[in-house]
């Protein structure tokens, strides 16, 4: 119960981060579809972080967190603190030196790595945007992989404040500076505020946090050293195999270059919002549940893993209602976020169209972060990876075919369909290979709440054609009033729902946020003697 709270305090410190920085992030986005609408220049901008992101992906630097704590929290267990310390110079001595070099030859390539990856944009004032955007943004890459290494120093500590402020920095430091600098450069203002989002957020403010729990840091170039062979083991699988997320976005933005002008950022678009509730449920849990997953897998308590993972999944299947209530909302959301400047009503309708269908996935890449933080956690990084690097290229024949026969509805179907599947066989797979009995309770609970969700979206869909009759929708009060009657109406059927058919964890939610609602009124209020002391 100790883990189970700690987990709790953490995940309540990480969503609150991801929540924000979801947020920040829809404001971003609000902010380019402001300057850019669903244009074609917003497509080359969103082609320019491909190639940094391949680069990212190469050298695991998303990954250093389940990668790199493994290893740092043996030596911590050990009292081998001084030990811990020397691999992570190394670490960051030998990758970083690598990072560069790769960046440079990267930013050389780029314009031949663009006709690889987006070989459907053949504007040469689009590619050329595309490509000096993308030499913009490939530095930040080194930001990321040392603020990688410095947050997972912070999170092996069970320090996870600092580490919160890295993506709320980039996302404000994209959005100040694309508004002052787009109405003089257009997107390219965008791909130096993520430069220097990158710098500030992931690298200088990490570096500091890392610092205060204790990190030295110094050159060493020891590419013998046996926790440097562990390290590169452990990653390579990551390095070489494709990632549900990963995959996603590079399949969208290479099947979207051959669609017509603006369906990459009309895709984008709903991929963020979507993002937002895939940050908030599934995102930060992962991240704040895996260091006491890694120490139980480590002290062989395996079944207790397994009680971990199964109620954090549990808890993780309200993300399906909400869904439903995006997908009924999907028209208003969009307009509300997104319809102000170059983005007009054509490219609303475009989006919210393409949102129904990405929401369909929400719940399946929230879980995601979950059960492969598992295999993680056990060390296993060979078997998730080459298991999705499969599943994406066996997605390719669906893209294909969505693309021709649907276009980007096609696109948008296809990347919920690959990413349910894919979760739905690894977990089955990892209750296979670890026992794990009481994985039968939670397909129940996600087969329930699914049935009970898609009645609620019928209820909200009808009651929300009703309210349409005497709202105008199309106005931003009429869409914010219909998004606040619907919503209401979600909440009460959602609890009724949880009641009648008795959805324990639910109920638990709502008792814990009227419980914290108690006791904030409750602080709030000052105590009678207090308030005689004050009169007096």
């Amino acid at each position: 119960m100790t883990s189970y709270r700690k987990v709790g305090i953490a995940s309540l410190i990480m969503m609150a981060s991801v929540l924000l920085s979801r947020v920040i992030g829809l404001a971003r986005e609000m902010v380019i579809a402001y300057a850019g609408g669903a244009g074609p220049e917003v497509d080359a901008y969103q082609v320019a972080f491909v190639i940094p992101e391949i680069l990212n992906h190469l050298l695991a630097s998303g990954f250093l967190s389940v990668t790199f704590i493994p290893i740092f929290s043996r030596y911590l267990a050990m009292d081998l603190e001084a030990e811990g310390w020397r691999v992570c110079s190394i670490i960051f001595t030998c990758f970083g030196s690598l990072l560069i070099l790769l960046i440079i030859a990267a930013s050389i390539l780029a314009p031949q790595l663009i006709d690889l990856i987006a070989p459907g944009l053949d504007d040469p004032v689009l590619k050329a945007k595309a490509v000096r955007m993308t030499r913009i943004v490939m530095p930040a890459q080194f930001f990321f992989f040392t603020g990688g290494l410095f947050m997972a120093v912070q999170f092996a500590r069970e320090r996870f404040t600092v580490p919160a402020l890295a993506p709320l920095v980039y996302n404000l430091g994209i959005i100040g500076f694309g508004a002052l600098l787009s109405p003089y450069m257009g997107m390219e203002g965008f791909s130096w505020g993520a430069l220097i989002g990158a710098l500030a957020g992931n690298c200088i403010i990490q570096f500091f946090g890392a610092r205060r729990v204790g990190m030295v840091l110094t050159l060493r170039f020891e590419f013998r050293h046996r926790d440097l062979k562990a390290y590169v083991l452990a990653s390579l699988p990551l390095m070489v195999g494709l990632t549900m997320s990963f995959s996603t976005e590079f399949f969208l933005k290479f099947f979207g270059s051959y669609l017509p002008s603006g369906s990459i950022a009309a895709l984008t678009y709903d991929l963020r919002i979507m993002f937002v509730l895939v940050g908030f449920f599934g995102q930060a849990v992962g991240t704040a549940s895996f260091p006491y997953m890694a120490r139980l897998a480590a002290e062989n308590r395996l079944p207790e893993m397994n009680a971990l993972l199964n109620i954090t999944l549990k808890y993780l299947a309200a993300v399906i209602p909400f869904s439903v209530l995006f997908m009924v909302l999907r028209y208003e959301i969009v307009l509300l976020l997104f319809q102000r400047g170059r983005f007009d009503a054509a490219a609303t309708a475009l989006t919210a169209r393409l949102l129904f269908y990405l929401m369909a996935g929400t719940v399946a890449f929230s879980a995601q972060s979950i059960v492969i933080r598992a295999y993680f956690a056990v060390q296993n990084t060979l078997f998730p990876s080459v298991f999705c690097s499969a599943g994406a290229l066996l997605s390719i024949p669906v893209y294909v075919y969505n693309m021709q026969r649907w276009g980007a509805d096609g696109i948008a179907a296809a990347i919920s369909l690959s990413v349910v599947f894919q979760v739905w066989l690894l977990y089955a797979l990892w209750n296979y290979r670890s026992r794990n009995l009481e994985s039968a309770g939670v397909y129940r609970h996600y087969l329930k709440l699914t049935v009970v969700s898609a009645g609620i979206g019928v209820a909200l869909e009808r009651f929300r054609t009703w309210i349409a009759a005497g709202i105008d929708t199309q106005t931003p009060a009429g869409a914010l009033a219909a998004s606040v009657l619907v919503g209401t109406v979600f909440l009460a059927l959602l609890l009724g729902a949880a009641r009648l058919f008795r959805i324990r964890e639910i109920e638990d939610i709502r008792q814990k946020m009227l419980t914290r609602v108690r006791t904030v009124l409750t602080r709030a209020r000052p105590s009678p003697t207090a308030e005689k002391d004050r009169k007096a």
